[in-house]
């Protein structure tokens, strides 16, 4: 058995040890108890996203040795016998070259061409037997080099889903004048009865308003960051590679939270900005499953039944719906299933994690539903790493920078709860 369906199992069988803890609770079990059975709930439920964190990761490996396979598929000889990369570049590989692309394929030799391989091989030094401890400086352990590890601790802070093209409606531009997107809200008007040789009204009361709505291009930048020359020279990372992937992290935090709760002056609108009232709940950091229910059906039916269709909210949130159920004792919430591909859901939609969306307290919009293909992104371009080395010479500088808007077109199309304020 792979160690991918062991997690998948171990992940489905976490599901069931956390809903039997719940379930355990009636209106018999004491205080005490009940208490103990949610913490158990919360513990098995921590797993459980360690647990998908675990499948996410085991996924993109393999990915990687696809992709890696790949490569080695590219390198191996041609049929002329001559090597499918690097017989044409007159400049020999240097050995520091050569580790750097040993560092990105993680240890994988085979991922390196032939020139590279023998680089690594020319600059190694003969192994070296000796009697005397390694753990005594004078010993032998000053001869002993420090080494550094090829993977680098890096810590995450979750950012999404708001400039993600397959949740929200994305405008990409290759130029940031304004766009103007024409509105118009015909619902509250119907048709009248005709009466047969009657005069038909006339009056104008049953014209069309239009409106419009204007996306802009607001650019955000994540100042510049300088390295040191020799810090280039010397580390085992490559440094720009690393930084950049870094401030292009900042970029994403920075720009979900705007398109999440930007004030729409000077800034995106964002969704929950743009949102109108769905429901109020009674509790100032609870919900129950009848308040989740108004909330879906605050939003009109035409807008549920769309593709973009979902919920948005907080982790800490996430954590109290998955203890809801209906008034059959049924949860709320669905697992999914990873080994088909199929998602999890709030009441059958699907829901996306935005960490920009305030937590369970008072007066707090702690959840969005609706259709997010209403909410338009415009992008100019795409994430731009300015690389400057001459301006910081010797050093090395790296500015990230972007230029977008967002704008939900329709109010009706998303609704949010927010909890009572005291």
């Amino acid at each position: 058995m792979t160690k991918l369906k062991e997690l998948q199992e171990k992940r489905e069988k976490l599901v069931v040890d956390a809903r039997s803890a719940l379930d355990e609770i009636t209106k018999n079990t004491d205080e005490s108890r009940a208490k103990e059975l949610e913490q158990r709930h919360d513990t098995i439920m921590g797993e459980f996203d360690q647990v998908d964190a675990s499948i996410a990761r085991e996924e993109r490996t393999a990915k990687m040795e696809h992709d890696a396979e790949e490569r080695r598929n590219r390198h191996r000889p041609n049929p002329g016998g001559t090597e499918a990369r690097g017989s044409d570049d007159d400049n020999p590989v240097e050995y520091r070259d050569a580790f750097h692309s040993w560092v990105r394929s993680a240890g994988d030799m085979s991922a390196l061409n032939e020139e590279e391989r023998a680089a690594l091989r020319a600059g190694q030094a003969p192994r070296e037997a000796r009697a005397q401890t390694a753990g005594t400086t004078t010993a032998g352990g000053y001869t002993v080099p420090t080494e550094l590890s090829n993977e680098i601790i890096k810590s995450m802070k979750a950012w999404g889903p708001m400039y993600d093209e397959d949740i929200c409606t994305v405008l990409n531009t290759a130029s940031g004048h304004p766009i103007d997107m024409p509105t118009v809200d015909d619902t509250a008007s119907t048709a009248d009865k005709h009466t047969e040789a009657g005069d038909v009204t006339n009056d104008g009361g049953k014209d069309v308003t239009f409106g419009k709505k204007t996306l802009s291009a607001h650019a955000y930048d994540t100042e510049w960051v300088k390295f040191s020359y020799e810090l280039a020279q010397d580390s085992i990372f490559n440094m720009e590679t690393l930084l950049g992937g870094l401030l292009g992290e900042r970029l994403g935090r920075l720009t979900n939270r705007e398109l999440t709760i930007g004030d729409g002056t000077g800034d995106p609108q964002g969704v929950v900005t743009g949102s109108s009232l769905g429901k109020t709940a009674t509790a100032t950091a609870a919900m129950t499953y009848d308040e989740v229910i108004d909330l879906v059906h605050s939003v009109d039916p035409a807008y549920r039944s769309s593709p973009k269709v979902g919920f948005q909210f907080h982790d800490t949130t996430l954590a109290a719906l998955r203890k809801l159920k209906d008034s059959e004792g049924r949860y709320i919430w669905s697992a999914g299933d990873v080994q088909k591909g199929v998602p999890g859901t709030i009441l059958g939609y699907r829901y996306h994690i935005n960490q920009a969306i305030d937590t369970l307290a008072a007066a707090k919009k702690v959840m969005i539903f609706g259709d997010f293909g209403k909410y338009f992104v415009r992008k100019v371009g795409g994430v731009v790493m300015f690389v400057a080395r001459e301006r910081f010479a010797p050093d090395i500088g790296l500015l990230g920078l972007v230029r977008l808007d967002g704008r939900l077109g329709d109010a009706a199309a998303v609704k949010h709860l927010i909890t009572a304020a005291s």
